[in-house]
């Protein structure tokens, strides 16, 4: 199964980037992954609702028919990292080709969006960047790998 990360607009922060591609680089030893950026849409231009809509488009052009595709959203299941990891498990069981993952941009998601989704992943209640966002869901993503293979990485 190919495990994709689908980000809207890109990361400002050397720091963060960083760290991201070494999460990503480490996810890679163990299955298919890509980090795909859909370019930012210039704010100011579009209104909040039209930038969240044509977000969207760009973000469902990437997805196949097929495809899993969930979000990381505020209004998503709070899961502990087992949990995550036994969800992930169960759509490479599946035999799904590609399951992918999204991060919006700072208004959301649009309703086609949603409507195309099987799930909603919440990493927290709290209130992160997007950029902080994307780290921690690289993060739980490898930590998901080491997790399946039994490798001493998590501490219950």
């Amino acid at each position: 199964m190919q495990l994709i990360l689908l980000v809207v607009g890109k990361t400002d922060s050397k720091h963060i980037e960083e760290l991201m591609q070494h999460y990503a680089a480490r996810l890679k030893h163990y299955l298919p992954f890509e980090l795909k950026v859909i370019p930012d849409l210039k704010r100011g231009r579009l209104g909040e609702a039209q930038q969240c809509v044509e977000e969207g488009r760009e973000l469902l052009r990437q997805v196949q028919p097929g495809d899993r595709l969930w979000l990381f959203d505020e209004r998503g299941d709070q899961l502990t990292s087992r949990t995550f990891t036994q969800r992930i498990e169960q759509v490479m069981i599946s035999g799904e080709r590609r399951l992918i993952l999204a991060i919006g941009g700072p208004y959301g998601f649009s309703e086609e969006v949603y409507a195309r989704a099987q799930g909603l992943v919440g990493l927290s209640k709290m209130t992160f960047s997007h950029q902080m966002v994307r780290l921690f869901a690289l993060e739980q993503l490898y930590r998901a790998q080491t997790i399946l293979r039994g490798e001493p990485y998590h501490h219950d």
